[in-house]
């Protein structure tokens, strides 16, 4: 028997109970993968952190050569209730201030580096007051591996009809994790979006692709939530069966994609693009403001930001 300290934070959200919960395990010394895994469908989160120092192996997706090159301050691996991930937004971006309060990162510090399975990943930190309030992740520039054109097939797969889509085609794009990015012509039509299972993976398979995690948006007009806080611009949900979570209430690793799909797509100003708000898990009831920020020149992109806070609402300890 062994005993894991957790700290449990609510991540892309300042109030406590709103944003998507983290369970992040700074001392996971001696858990294998796969003990990490049922620590993880334990926790029944989206997704759980497991910390470990920079030398420690890699996690999944790197590579030995790429392991012993990297430059990072820690290794992290990150888990959902199905399966390891190489990245994931709300994961590092909770993980940071999780490790700001165990003192790995310091007062101050504005850089600090994760080493991930897509290979070190930077972050930096705004502090408030001597407290950290804000960090920004820096993501890959996404790519795009295909698109669905049947967009009748696509609508009734989801729920919806033709008409209730955007302009804009579903398409795949990743940025480390893989999902299909669909507009949609309304909040509302956001909202009832209900994924029939077969049907979807029948009308990806249809378009050469594998059944990937489902993101739709909106841009339709919002009124401001959070007074001093950017006007959200984008009306979001993510469904991810396969992943082990019908939804999730803000997908950060779908976030920087969706910028670069904005930006791709002209579908905000550019001018809006350099900082602008996701609405994510409203109609979870934990609703999520994660912030993205596209740096271009031209039609090319230069960097890919997301960013938030994040609350600690809890500590505990596993022993199995």
């Amino acid at each position: 028997m062994a005993t894991y300290r957790y700290l449990h934070y609510d991540v892309f959200t300042h109030r406590a109970l709103e944003g998507n919960q983290l369970a992040v395990f700074p001392e996971p010394a001696g858990l294998t993968a796969d003990a990490m895994q049922r620590v993880t469908r334990e926790m029944n989160f989206s997704e759980c952190t497991f910390i470990f120092p920079p030398d420690a192996p890699q996690s999944i997706g790197s590579s030995p050569q790429q392991a012993g090159a990297e430059k990072v301050d820690v290794r992290m691996r990150i888990f959902t209730p199905g399966e390891e991930l190489p990245m994931a937004g709300h994961p590092t971006v909770g993980s940071t201030f999780a490790l700001v309060k165990e003192g790995v990162i310091a007062r101050g510090q504005r850089d600090f580096v994760f080493g991930l399975g897509v290979g070190p990943t930077p972050v930096s930190i705004d502090w408030k007051d001597g407290e950290i309030d804000f960090a920004w992740m820096t993501q890959k520039n996404a790519e795009y591996l295909g698109a669905i054109k049947d967009r009748a097939r696509f609508a009734e797969s989801i729920g919806l009809r033709e008409r209730e889509l955007g302009p804009a085609p579903p398409e795949v794009a990743s940025s480390g994790n893989p999902f299909l990015i669909a507009p949609l012509a309304s909040r509302e039509a956001v909202d009832r979006v209900d994924i029939n299972r077969p049907a979807y993976a029948a009308c990806c398979a249809a378009a050469g692709l594998k059944e990937t995690a489902l993101f739709v948006f909106s841009i339709e007009p919002m009124e401001p939530s959070e007074p001093g806080e950017p006007e959200p611009s984008v009306y979001s949900r993510m469904l991810g069966p396969g992943l082990g979570v019908s939804e999730d209430p803000a997908t950060g690793s779908a976030t920087g994609p969706l910028g670069c799909y904005v930006h791709k797509h002209r579908l905000l100003p550019p001018e809006r693009l350099a900082h602008f708000v996701s609405l994510q898990g409203v109609k979870m009831l934990r609703p999520s403001r994660l912030h993205v920020s596209i740096e271009a020149n031209g039609d090319a992109i230069t960097r890919v930001r997301v960013g938030g806070r994040s609350v600690l609402v809890g500590e505990g300890r596993l022993t199995f």
